[in-house]
């Protein structure tokens, strides 16, 4: 059986900063893209961004571009979400993902094989 166990979310105030896990287990995680996504209160979820088998690939949505980093370490299983910057509309459940294929550019559309649970991140102003 495949999980997906996100932690590290809270409340944070706005500028602050957080760093959400992902632990995988049940799935061949080195075999796996994974991604993080989000979904804000009364909101459609989004993709947050992605990172290939291997962390030398990620992409990111324009909205986290150069305020959030995706990276992960494979010895461990696990994939993380650094959080910089944090602002009121970063506020939603976030949620990791996991997928058997390469990343590209058209990552925002994929259909993800595998989801956690999700992490609440609250950001006050």
């Amino acid at each position: 059986q495949v999980l997906l166990a996100e932690s590290g979310g809270g409340l944070v105030q706005a500028g602050g900063s957080l760093t959400l896990s992902c632990k995988a287990s049940g799935l061949a995680f080195d075999a796996h893209s994974m991604g993080w996504l989000r979904q804000a209160p009364e909101k459609a979820r989004e993709g947050i961004g992605c990172i290939n088998w291997s962390g030398v690939i990620t992409y990111y949505a324009d909205s986290v571009e150069g305020r959030f980093t995706i990276s992960r370490d494979n010895a461990k299983n696990t994939l993380y979400l650094q959080m910089n910057n944090l602002q009121p509309e970063d506020t939603g459940i976030y949620f990791c993902a996991a997928v058997d294929h390469g990343v590209g550019p058209n990552w925002f559309k994929y259909n993800w094989k595998y989801l956690g649970q999700g992490t609440q991140v609250t950001v006050s102003s």
